[in-house]
């Protein structure tokens, strides 16, 4: 068994050889995809190791057909991907712009001053908070790589070197620092102890604080054929209907949804304790029924993504051999983790 800090486990269940839901438990059973075997999106190899053996994974999302949650399996634990990190978030001015919309937007919204702290969960090196800070807010940020925190500590950002969960939850919430907000941007998806997590947000939040969280849309990824988004580091893929159903699970309430174009297509959502008396907006029903029409309810919704993504594999061959042919040279520029999956495009397999 792979354990880490704050007790992030895989959990496989003797009723499957593939394993169990991370979030219901229910033994898996419905492949989404089979793309083959891939290397750790974050392993670059140096000059030295070129001529050495890289270790491939299995990479196979499943969908489970109890809740919906579609995942991948945890062939390594987060410490053996997050404890030094290659991806500092700065680097982006597209994310930091919408850094800055969030802060000026949230800050308002919810009438943070002062007295208010604001918690990041995978704080990276401080590419949000030092716009709270700027407004006079405190901060403090959560974030496993101790590489990434030393830096947002160096620009003035406190955090915490540590995986967040419950230990970590009741740890900061006995030393005075329980939230007014609580945010997780693109944290979700790379949790693999999805309940741990989830539970450790109401310990850490006030009675009148929020929570919000980003991720990418699985409706968005589906339709728009987003397959390269599907890498080991994200070992789950959320719809609303799903994230819904994990954070009532856990005391939480989900009273607000927003739509961002970010990562191909994404949700924020809201949420607060449970009994806080806060009304679901209607953007809430318009998503989750835009989800329904699109069969994420079902298991059949699932099926035929498989093979769109065959279709994108032989539309980009079809592209090179025709490229090779006419004598052109087709060039790469970046190395974004998403690039691992896209170059193994070719191993993809029929789901049957």
């Amino acid at each position: 068994m792979d354990t880490s800090a704050d007790g992030y486990a895989h959990r496989a269940s003797a009723a499957s050889p593939i394993g169990s839901c991370r979030f219901c438990a229910t033994p898996l059973r419905h492949l989404m995809v089979d793309l083959g075997m891939s290397p750790l999106c974050e392993s670059y190899l140096t000059a030295e190791q070129l001529d050495q053996m890289e270790p491939f994974y299995p990479l196979r999302a499943y969908v489970c057909q109890e809740c919906f949650l579609v995942q991948v399996k945890e062939y390594v634990s987060p410490a053996a991907i997050f404890d030094e990190y290659a991806y500092f978030s700065s680097y982006s001015e597209s994310w930091l712009a919408h850094a800055r919309a969030y802060t000026d937007t949230i800050v308002e919204r919810l009438g943070l001053g002062a007295e208010s702290l604001v918690l990041e969960l995978g704080s990276n090196d401080g590419y949000l908070l030092r716009h709270f800070r700027r407004l006079g807010i405190s901060v403090l940020g959560v974030e496993p790589a101790a590489n990434v925190a030393a830096v947002a500590e160096t620009n003035g950002v406190p955090t915490e070197v540590a995986y967040f969960g419950t230990a970590t939850a009741r740890r900061l919430a006995a030393g005075g620092r329980r939230a007014d907000l609580i945010v997780a941007n693109n944290v979700l998806a790379h949790v693999p102890d999805l309940n741990d997590f989830v539970a450790g947000l109401p310990i850490l939040l006030k009675p009148s604080g929020t929570v919000t969280v980003e991720f990418p849309h699985l409706l968005r990824l589906i339709a728009g054929r987003q397959f390269d988004t599907i890498y080991h580091e994200h070992f789950s893929y959320f719809s609303l209907l799903v994230a819904d159903r994990v954070f009532r699970r856990h005391g939480l309430h989900v009273f607000d949804v927003d739509r961002l174009p970010t990562h191909g297509g994404s949700l924020r959502i809201h949420a607060c304790h449970a009994g806080a008396g806060r009304p679901r907006s209607e953007r809430i029903a318009a998503v989750l029924a835009e989800e329904t029409r699109a069969g994420l309810t079902e298991p059949a919704g699932y099926t035929s993504f498989a093979a769109d993504v065959i279709d994108v594999k032989c539309q980009v061959l079809e592209f090179l051999i025709g490229a090779r042919r006419a004598g052109r040279s087709v060039a790469g520029y970046g190395a974004p983790a998403k690039a691992t999956t896209t170059m193994e495009t070719r191993r993809v397999r029929s789901v049957r």
